[in-house]
């Protein structure tokens, strides 16, 4: 795939490539946010973020140098009067503060105009295919970051566990790799007579013996935060990093947003979404620490949105949008796009955003290379039956 500059992009507009660079990019289900962690040996870190409901990709990096932004989206175009540039072509949304100041430091960017396998237009199915990676909805049972564990305990040679920060488990950490969880809860705190009575009544079983000393050191690790449910995003995204930042703390991470779905009024749906989205990711940054420079966050969505507005000032369920990576570990400052143009002839089916990255190889390209697996390997064991192969380049060296 070629890549040309936004200036190229701006005066050729039927097929055109930008590059700013090139992109790195068990357990839960909650109301809102809803996370997951699992931990694999090694000192690096993974944060995966799946946004539910179907962030506009438009709307978070709009293509302001394309001419033909501004007819569809006329009503939005103030939001991005000052917004900061990426790459002089996109313009960040300007509720996203901190991740626009990641780009600007060189520790996150872009990928645009880049879906899933999937071309139908249900949440469901949608959400399903990205968080099993399988070809087809329902076709697999087991969830990509699952096996993302699995693949990294075999590489480096340490079976690796898993932990959510949730009432249940999330399909995307289902699987074959040993997971458990934990949710915050504003319920009194058990005695300590009565967690010694839990502690000798499961010393007798090795694996409950187990599974209650792993409970136990994620309660201690977790034990500063305030947090009493998880939708606070501030709080959340500290106490993701608490479990995240020390040796013994957990290293890929899984975090489902939701709050997406703008059908309706969407400039005011969108900036109190993003908002939630970017101080989260700013509050984890900042508690990570030291143990930022070790760390991918990867933010994606089931699909976007239609490229027009619809009578209600929102828009419909789409096809392509826009991901997010971010991290000490990024290779950042940049945007990667095969940027198809929003033309009416270039829409995908009339309305909207054409795919022309695959979202899978953007996933197993920076998960391969984050934790020193082999790419096309890592591709066919997370996103079987792809033809893309995994985007390189993503994270830094």
């Amino acid at each position: 795939m070629g890549h040309r500059t936004a200036e190229t992009i701006a005066n050729s507009m039927d097929r055109r490539s930008v590059l700013a660079g090139s992109l790195a990019l068990g357990s839960a289900s909650l109301a809102w946010p809803r996370m997951a962690f699992a931990s694999a040996p090694g000192s690096r870190n993974l944060l995966f973020v799946l946004l539910r409901g179907a962030a506009d990709g438009l709307a978070m990096l709009a293509p302001v140098g394309d001419p033909g932004f501004a007819p569809l989206r006329e009503r939005a175009l103030p939001d991005y009067a000052a917004a900061r540039r990426a790459d002089g072509f996109f313009a960040i949304h300007p509720a996203l503060d901190a991740v626009g100041a990641a780009y600007e430091r060189g520790e996150a960017l872009f990928v645009h105009a880049a879906a899933t396998a999937y071309r139908e237009r249900s949440h469901f199915d949608g959400q399903n295919l990205i968080e099993t990676g399988g070809a087809v909805p329902y076709g697999t049972k087991d969830g990509w970051v699952n096996r993302l564990v699995a693949l990294a305990g075999d590489a480096l040679g340490a079976p690796p566990s898993a932990l959510a920060i949730a009432p249940t488990m999330p399909l995307a950490l289902r699987g074959a790799a040993p997971a458990s969880t934990y949710a915050p809860s504003a319920l009194p705190q058990a005695s300590g007579d009565f967690m010694d009575r839990v502690a000798k009544l499961y010393a007798g079983d090795e694996q409950l013996a187990r599974l209650w000393t792993q409970a136990m050191e994620t309660r201690a690790m977790a034990a500063g935060s305030e947090l009493k449910n998880l939708r606070d995003a501030r709080a959340a995204g500290e106490l993701a990093a608490s479990l995240m930042r020390e040796e013994e703390g957990a290293r890929i991470a899984m975090i489902e947003l939701g709050g997406w779905d703008s059908h309706a009024n969407q400039p005011g749906q969108f900036n109190r979404a993003a908002r939630q989205l970017d101080t989260l990711l700013g509050a984890y940054r900042a508690a990570m620490g030291g143990a930022w420079d070790r760390t991918l966050v990867l933010v994606a969505t089931e699909f976007g949105r239609t490229a027009r507005f619809n009578g209600t000032n929102g828009t419909d369920h789409g096809t392509a949008g826009a991901a997010i990576a971010m991290g000490g570990a990024v290779a950042g400052r940049r945007v990667i796009a095969d940027w198809p143009g929003l033309s009416e002839s270039a829409l995908y089916e009339g309305r909207d955003l054409a795919p022309t990255i695959a979202l899978e190889s953007v996933l197993a390209g920076a998960a391969a290379e984050h934790f020193g697996l082999d790419p096309k390997s890592a591709m066919a064991r997370l996103f079987p039956g792809r033809s893309a192969p995994p985007l390189a380049g993503l994270v830094r060296g």
